[in-house]
């Protein structure tokens, strides 16, 4: 039985979105959530552009490797967020599914870290509700 809140962020890749929004949330709860990352189709590697952008704010996700969704990580959580429309998760009993369509600047012709800090700050807006929103559950 889970004792604290537990997220599994996903992305295809694993390399960029969801790395990010795991490392926002450890970042802003600490040890008060459980955190993981995955991917559907895991990547060769991190985002270099991702991990320099949470860089920028003092969160280092270096050390961080892709990887696939294991039954050990849904069994340790309550939450799978999707990041973007690409990544699509079969339900699993129990768990809340919720997609975060997240924003895409390259759509509008951003590129580069201009749009790796325009998909950052999106994600943080989200992580930060979604860390008020287990903050206010555990005090209920």
């Amino acid at each position: 039985m889970r004792t604290k809140p537990g997220v599994l962020f996903v992305c295809v890749k694993n390399g960029g979105k969801s790395q990010m929004a795991g490392g926002l949330m450890r970042h802003l709860a600490g040890d008060n959530v459980t955190v993981y990352t995955a991917g559907t189709k895991p990547g060769p590697s991190l985002n270099a552009q991702s991990v320099e952008s949470l860089a920028e704010l003092g969160i280092d996700i270096s050390g961080e490797r892709t990887k696939a969704i294991t039954a050990d990580m849904l069994a340790d959580v309550g939450l799978i967020i999707t990041l973007g429309n690409e990544a699509v998760i079969e339900p699993v009993a129990g768990i809340e599914i919720r997609n975060w369509n997240t924003d895409e600047p390259s759509e509008r012709g951003i590129a580069g870290m201009e749009r790796m800090r325009l998909v950052r700050d999106d994600i943080q807006a989200r992580v930060q509700a979604l860390a008020a929103e287990f903050n206010a559950q555990s005090n209920t």
